[in-house]
Order: structure tokens, then sequence, then C-alpha cells
């Protein structure tokens, strides 16, 4: 009898927290919220704003729990400042922390200290669009888009690993697409989800959202602003943008500044835009050029997600809600030599790594996250092995890693700065990574 009435209860038990976790009807906010830093706060190496910084929220409610997608206009997020603004979250606005998938756009022009005041407007973005909270409905659909392309090639002279576009390598040139609507059909917001480094105009020194800010702009002024679009940075710990030749007649000209003063730096990367001379005109025109590229490349992506956008055909009013986050620690190693690429490391072994994982179901859209810079073949092969066909992997979210890049088992044969630079030992992250998703998947059956 009491072996039944255990059994009676744990049956009892996981009807009722089942029943917490139906699909039920769903509510949409979206925001965006101007974080640009005024130009007296900027850092002595930054010379302006080129192009304005937000950070835009999506919350999303079911009436028995709620989740937000965030992103940010910041090159990383803290593991600090991802631990206060998801306990302030959770605290004030009431959604899980589990819940939230906090995402940097990771463009490499913005400073990596904000000024006071940033993770107040970074909560202000989630707590306005909890604020609109709506009835709504929710769809997902992919396009492709072929702005992307693998950096790392063996160059064709020194045949050497170096960084160019491998139009051979792997690369993923799908956009994964959410769209959020009010159930008249009237845009409320769209998640986008695509493998590309915000590099483009990394050495103006100039304040910007790089390409993830320019398409996010585009979308939202094809809807007259009213819609919130948020860029979510895929795996592209080893994708460049395609069009990149001005960042790398750049370097020569930088390599050749510093070899005049008896310094050679082709085997390294200094901060910046140090060593270019702004005033000469070859620089003026590549910079322009620079300028020009990142509008070139916001339409056609913005193009792709309003494509895809249009041709989505099933939406669904009532969804589920559930999130997890997981650490996994994976062997580390510290490096003993030198050089940007081109020649093996040499390592000894150093403290493990942890790496945060995370998954947010949203009716059968699966948002997977990585706290760190994920080459392409690792999210590839969990789209693969998701059991869930509507899987994207979200990078530099939620915090970042101690490991610097986190290639996939194969790539530790390459020479690369990604590679070199890694803290990872070869050999564990990928299945790592691939396992510890694919469990926090089987976990959510039951729940």
């Amino acid at each position: 009898m009491l072996v039944f009435q255990v059994i009676l209860f744990a049956g009892n038990s996981l009807v009722s927290h089942g029943q917490n976790n139906k699909p039920a009807p769903l509510k949409v906010g979206a925001a965006k919220v101007d974080i640009t830093p005024s130009t007296d706060k900027l850092p002595a190496n930054y010379e302006g704003i080129l192009d304005r910084i937000y950070s835009r929220a999506i919350v999303i409610d079911n009436g028995v729990t709620s989740a937000a997608l965030v992103t940010v206009d910041i090159g990383m997020m803290s593991d600090q400042i991802w631990t206060n603004l998801t306990k302030r979250v959770e605290k004030e606005l009431g959604i899980p922390k589990k819940n939230v998938m906090l995402t940097a756009t990771h463009t490499h022009s913005v400073p990596w200290i904000m000024a006071e005041g940033f993770e107040d407007k970074v909560f202000a973005s989630v707590r306005l669009a909890k604020e609109k909270l709506q009835p709504a409905r929710i769809a997902f659909g992919t396009g492709v888009s072929y702005i992307n392309i693998n950096r790392n090639i063996i160059d064709p002279k020194t045949r050497q690993w170096w960084e160019g576009p491998n139009y051979d390598g792997p690369s993923d040139k799908t956009v994964a697409v959410v769209k959020f609507e009010t159930l008249n059909g009237d845009p409320i917001a769209v998640y986008y989800n695509y493998a590309m480094h915000a590099v483009t105009v990394g050495q103006l020194d100039m304040v910007s959202g790089d390409a993830p800010g320019t398409t996010s702009k585009y979308i939202e002024d094809s809807f007259k602003d009213k819609i919130v679009a948020l860029w979510s940075t895929g795996a592209c710990g080893d994708q460049n943008p395609i069009y990149f030749q001005q960042t790398y007649d750049l370097r020569e000209i930088r390599i050749k500044d510093y070899a005049k003063r008896g310094e050679d730096i082709s085997n390294s990367m200094p901060p910046g835009g140090k060593g270019l001379n702004k005033e000469d005109p070859t620089v003026i025109r590549l910079m322009n050029q620079q300028k020009q590229m990142i509008l070139s490349m916001g339409q056609f992506l913005g193009e792709e997600v309003l494509h895809v956008m249009r041709s989505i055909d099933r939406t669904v009013t009532n969804a589920r809600i559930y999130g997890d986050q997981e650490i996994i620690t994976c062997p580390g190693r510290k490096r003993t030599n030198s050089g940007r690429a081109g020649y093996a490391g040499t390592y000894e072994d150093a403290d493990s790594v942890k790496i945060r994982l995370g998954l947010l179901l949203i009716d059968d859209i699966a948002f997977t996250s990585v706290n760190g810079e994920v080459f392409n073949l690792i999210a590839q092969r969990l789209k693969k092995e998701s059991p869930y066909a509507r899987t994207m992997m979200l990078t530099v979210t939620n915090g970042v890693a101690n490991s610097g890049y986190i290639p996939n088992d194969a790539a530790f044969g390459y020479y690369t700065f990604e590679v070199l630079s890694s803290r990872l030992k070869p050999g564990f992250a990928e299945n790592e990574i691939i396992n510890g998703i694919l469990d926090m998947m089987e976990k959510a059956k039951y729940y």
C-alpha cells in the first residue's frame, strides 16, 4: 500500500507538472533602448560615433511562465554583467534566469567596458518589452545568405595557415528567422540567427553596431519602425564577412608602417587602427568602402529576413516555454610560444575551462546557446543530431567562457589564430557541447 501511494503521488506530481507546461496562449512584447555612449565617455582610442547602438528585447509569456530574448550591440557580455542582469530580470520582472538568452552581437566596434548606466539600459529594454505584452503568435522559417565565408586558408604564397576567404571551407549560409506578430497579423518583432563576425569596421576606431546593427535597422525601417529586429550571433568562430578585402589591405599598410620603425607585426595583430595614417588618401578610400560595406551587407541580409517573414505560413498561438542551463568542464591548456598563425603552438597544462550551455524551447523551436565563439561545424552537427527540426545555436550568449575560441575537433590540426589561442585541449569541447545540449533536450521531454 505504501509503495502504491508513493507511485500514485509521483504520478500525480508529474501530471500536475506537465499540465503547467502544456501549450498556452502567448503574449509577446518587444522594445529597444539606445545604449550609445556619449562622446565624452569614449575611451581615448575611439574617435567618435559611426552609428548608434542598441539593446533589443523580446519577452514571451504564456500565462504560466515567461522568457526573454535579448540582443545587445556589444563585443562580449561579461559573466558579471550577465549575472547582474539575469538576477534583476528574475527578481523584478519574474522572468526565470534559465529562460533568458542574453546575446552579444560581437561587434568589434564598441568599447569593451561600457559607461556607467549600461546595465540599467539593457534592463530597461526587457522591462519595456514586458510592458508591451499583447496576444500574439509565433512562426519559424529559414533562408540563405551568402555574405559570410570561412576565414581560415592555406596562404598560396607561404603555404601556411593564414586568414582569408576560404570558398571551400565549411560555412553554414542558413538564416533562421522567428517572427512574432499580433493575432491580426501586425508585426511585433523578428529574431534572426546568422553566423558571421561583426568585424568590418573594426579599424575605424568609431562606435558601430557593424553589420548586425545595419541589418536590424534596415528591417525596422522597412516596417516604419513598428517592429523590433534582433540579430542573434550564430556559430561564427571561423566565419568572416565574405567581402573583407579592405581590412586585409589596411593590415598590409599597417605592417609596412610598423616595419619602417623596425617592428615586425606581420604575424601579430595590434589593437584598433593603431599605425594607420587616417589622412592618407588610400586609407581614407578603404575606410569609406568599409562604411559602405556594412550598409550593403545590412540590406542584403535584411532582405533575406524579410523574404523569409513573407513566406512563413505556419503560425502558433499556444506554446509551452521551457528553459535550462548547464555548465560543462573541459581540460585546459596555456600557450607558451607566440605568433598569430602559420606555426605550431606549444602548450602546458592549465586550469579546466568552464562553458555555459543553454536551451530555450518555445513551442518546438529550440534556441540553444554557448557562451563562447564556436566554430561553424559544431553548430551544423548539432542541427543534424537535434530531435527538433527547428534548432539554432546562439553563441557569445549568457556571459563569456574563459576558453577563447571553441574549434571543432578536426580544426585543432589547423595553425590558425583561433586554434592557437584557444585555451581548450583538443578532442573534448565539441562532444561536450553537443552531448550537453542533447541531454538538456532529452530532459525537456519530462517537463
